[in-house]
């Protein structure tokens, strides 16, 4: 009938609380976060002579600086794990999380123009930047696997893989994830303002790491200084790390029993960031 006014299949409001996310808008926009995953890793290896292959060429000269450095010339203790192992696993961990911490803290700057064409949600950005981090992470994982077996293998090897903790690895690759997700949007809600934040945050991520036994092993702590244990293990990426190695190379450590210390610290980062994501997409056109 004519003048009968069509209903509509999608209605756009303002968002006005400071929770306001529509997670079932989100599962709805799956595909575009799958296709911003593929133009995130296309774009960041385009017109690079060695293309993917730095997935893996950087966490081998990482690890192979830090096993020199820290293994043979400091001396560092390695648990009694290979230096090159220890340190790997370390490696490919943090890789993970502080890629999706500094390319999140960029969502709003980077994509400005994008957000200010057409409608979507926006926590599809630093979703589909965890996601194109975590294809990253697998291919280097399975180099990571490959030294694994060698040494385990070899005669009187001190690896022993604990195959009951190594079942829980997708929840902590979610945790690891959803960290450096939480602190990501964190930054870029206030970098629309103060725009110093994103000139830290490379500064920052870096001591971060030498705040975490990504370098060393947590136990030397626990030998020399054992009264700063529980502050040392407030750093949710910490117990993260150390499970890590606990699974895959046998190495027990006291930092595995505050793990629901760092899952906790993780989720209050996530609901902080979220609050802030909210609230600051409204108005960051305005400011960015």
């Amino acid at each position: 009938m004519q003048g009968q006014q069509e209903p509509w299949d999608t209605i756009i409001r303002p968002k006005r609380g400071w929770f306001d996310i529509d997670f079932k808008e989100l599962i709805r926009y799956w595909d575009l976060a799958v296709l911003l995953v593929k133009r995130n890793f296309t774009v960041l290896y385009k017109q690079t002579i060695l293309g993917p292959a730095w997935v893996v060429i950087q966490p081998l000269m990482t690890t192979l600086v830090f096993t020199v450095v820290f293994g043979g010339i400091a001396g560092l203790p390695t648990d009694g794990m290979p230096s090159f192992l220890f340190y790997m696993g370390g490696n490919i961990l943090w890789g993970y999380f502080s890629s999706c911490l500094s390319e999140t803290s960029r969502t709003f700057i980077s994509n400005r123009g994008l957000f200010g064409k057409v409608y979507f949600p926006r926590l599809v950005m630093p979703i589909s930047v965890s996601l194109s981090k975590l294809i990253n992470f697998l291919v280097q994982f399975v180099i990571f696997s490959l030294f694994l077996v060698y040494f385990a293998l070899k005669p009187g090897s001190p690896v022993h893989p604990n195959f009951a903790m190594i079942a829980f690895t997708p929840l902590l690759l979610i945790q690891t994830a959803v960290l450096g997700m939480g602190f990501g949007i964190i930054i870029s809600s206030l970098t629309t303002k103060y725009r110093d934040l994103n000139m830290l945050v490379g500064f920052g991520v870096h001591l971060w790491m030498y705040a975490t036994p990504v370098a060393y092993s947590s136990s030397l702590l626990v030998d020399k200084h054992p009264e700063l244990i529980g502050l040392y293990m407030i750093n949710p990426m910490t117990p993260v790390i150390e499970y890590f190695r606990s699974a895959y190379l046998g190495v027990e450590n006291i930092s595995l029993h505050y793990m629901p210390l760092s899952v906790a610290v993780t989720l209050v980062v996530m609901v902080l960031g979220l609050l802030l994501f909210s609230r600051v997409e409204k108005t960051f056109m305005d400011t960015v």
